[in-house]
């Protein structure tokens, strides 16, 4: 999907306030109501915006650590990785978790109640097998920033094509 300039602003606006109204939206890539809302539809459509969602602070709710793991795994096949992945996709502490090329497999973010409850996961996994072959803890001492804010977007000159 090729993106022009009214799209990437949209995607900016949402990105930054999700609840904006409809009028409020078209007002701001100065566009009327319909061809707006249905720019946002297509863009829903093609999979861009995945979702809508309150921004929660954690640290707000509940005291937690936060902790940076990279995981090198024994074997390298689909398999292997298939099952890592399912594992961290359903581990509640896991809350990213990305696939790295450079040295390390995996870059995990775990949050748990403290460091003890960190390390017996992470003594869980070893234990069950999962191929871990080895691991790197970086506990998170200050968050210095959490979100972008502005969703920076290749200017309209320079077009995504998919």
């Amino acid at each position: 999907m090729r993106l022009d300039r009214y799209d990437v602003k949209i995607l900016q606006i949402l990105h930054q306030n999700g609840r904006i109204t409809k009028s409020h939206l078209a007002e701001a890539i100065n566009l009327s109501v319909s061809p707006c809302w249905e720019r946002v539809k297509k863009l829903e459509q093609a999979g861009i915006i995945e979702g809508y969602g309150a921004k929660l602070n954690t640290d707000a709710l509940f005291k937690r650590t936060s902790v940076m793991v990279e995981i090198s795994l024994k074997e390298h096949n689909a398999q292997t990785f298939r099952r890592f992945e399912q594992v961290m996709m359903h581990t509640p502490e896991v809350s990213e978790c990305y696939a790295t090329g450079g040295g390390v497999d995996y870059i995990l973010k775990v949050q748990s109640q403290d460091i003890d409850q960190y390390q017996r996961l992470i003594d869980n996994w070893l234990e069950s097998g999962l191929g871990i072959e080895r691991y790197f803890t970086y506990i998170v001492t200050k968050t210095i920033k959490r979100d972008v804010g502005e969703l920076a977007i290749t200017p309209p000159e320079q077009q995504w094509v998919k």
